[in-house]
C-alpha cells in the first residue's frame, strides 16, 4: 500500500473566504417572472419596479407569443407587493386558472398571459436566481454549443408550424451541416472538433435575429427556424452563414482548421408541410443538394 496521503486521509483542512450567504446582498429577494410554458419558455425577467408585456419592441418584458397581444399586460411593484393588471388583452390574463382584470400576486403564483404563456412569479435571492437560470439552460440549451437542444427545437417547430398555417404567414427553417466534419476530429483531435462547434456556433449566435431559434440538431448538424421569414430572406440569412465560416479561422493549439457548411432552405409557402416531420424533411432534402453538389454552398427545397 502506497505510504503517500490522499484526499480522504489528510488531516490538513484548507482554509477559504466565508460563504456570502451571511451578506446582506446575498440575502435581498427581489421579484422574478419564469416562463414555464410558452414560446419563451426558460426566460426570466426581474419585475424591478415593473412593467409591460406582450410583443410590442418597446414593452419592459418581450414575447414571441403570437397569441399574447402587443401589450397584455401590466406588472406594477411597490413596496414589496406586485400587482398584475390585463390591458384589455385580446385573450385575457388569468392567476392560478381564474380570468382576472387585476390581481395582487403571491409567491408561487401561476400567471397565464393569452392562450400559450404561463408565467411563475417568485421572490428569490441571487443564490436562487442563479440556480433557476442554470437549471433552465440545462434543460433548453446544448452544454456545449449553448445552442438550444433538439427538443426546444421539435417543440417550437410545432408551434410555429400551427401559427403560421393558421394565420398564413411565412415560416423557414435552415439545416446547416459543417462539412467533413469526421476528417476535423480524425485529423485534429476530439478537443479540436468542440472548438470547432463551440466557435461555429458562437459565429451564428452573431447572426440570426433574436426571435430566430438556433439549435443543434444532432452531431455537427444544426437548424435555424425563422419566424414570418420568406424564402428570399431565409436564403439571404443561410448565405450570411456559409460566408461568414468559409471566411472565418477556426482553430485549435495554434493550428488554423478550415471549415465550411452546407445549408437547406424549406420555406412556407413554398414547400407542403402537413406536420413539422414535413417541414424537416424538404429541408433535409434541400441539404442534401447542397451536400451532393459539391458543399459549401446554399439550397433550397423545390
Amino acid at each position: 500500500m502506497a505510504s503517500g496521503t490522499d484526499d480522504f486521509n489528510d488531516e490538513r483542512t484548507i482554509v477559504g473566504e466565508r460563504a456570502t450567504l451571511d451578506r446582506p446582498e446575498a440575502r435581498s429577494r427581489e421579484a422574478y417572472l419564469t416562463v414555464v410554458a410558452g414560446p419563451n419558455v426558460g426566460e426570466m425577467y426581474r419585475v424591478g419596479s415593473g412593467g409591460e408585456i406582450g410583443r410590442s419592441l418597446d414593452v419592459a418584458y418581450r414575447t414571441t407569443d403570437t397569441e399574447m397581444s402587443r401589450r397584455h399586460a401590466r406588472f406594477v411593484a411597490r413596496d414589496g407587493v406586485v400587482v398584475v393588471e390585463d390591458l384589455n388583452s385580446t385573450n385575457g390574463t388569468f392567476v392560478n386558472g381564474k380570468r382576472v382584470q387585476i390581481a395582487t400576486l403571491a409567491d408561487g403564483d401561476k400567471v397565464q398571459v393569452g392562450t400559450q404563456t404561463i408565467l411563475r412569479f417568485s421572490f428569490q435571492d441571487s443564490l436562487d436566481e442563479q440556480f433557476q437560470r442554470k437549471m433552465l439552460d440545462s434543460a433548453l440549451r446544448d452544454g456545449l454549443t449553448k445552442a438550444f437542444n433538439k427538443q426546444h427545437l421539435r417543440e417550437r417547430l410545432d408551434s410555429e408550424l400551427a401559427f403560421a398555417r393558421r394565420h398564413a404567414v411565412p415560416l423557414a427553417l435552415l439545416l446547416l451541416d459543417l462539412d467533413h466534419f469526421k476528417q476535423v476530429n480524425d485529423t485534429h483531435g476530439h478537443l479540436a472538433g468542440d472548438a470547432v462547434l463551440v466557435a461555429f456556433s458562437a459565429l451564428v449566435h452573431g447572426v440570426v435575429r433574436r426571435d430566430d431559434v438556433f439549435a443543434r440538431y444532432g452531431g455537427e448538424e444544426f437548424a435555424v427556424l425563422c419566424r414570418a421569414t420568406d424564402k428570399e430572406t431565409a436564403l439571404v440569412l443561410a448565405e450570411s452563414i456559409r460566408a461568414g465560416v468559409e471566411s472565418a479561422r477556426f482553430g485549435h493549439g495554434g493550428v488554423v482548421i478550415p471549415v465550411t457548411v452546407s445549408v437547406g432552405v424549406a420555406s412556407l409557402p413554398e414547400v407542403y408541410a402537413e406536420d413539422a416531420d414535413d417541414l424537416v424533411a424538404s429541408a433535409d432534402a434541400a441539404l442534401y443538394a447542397s451536400k451532393s453538389g459539391g458543399r459549401n454552398r446554399v439550397s433550397a427545397a423545390p
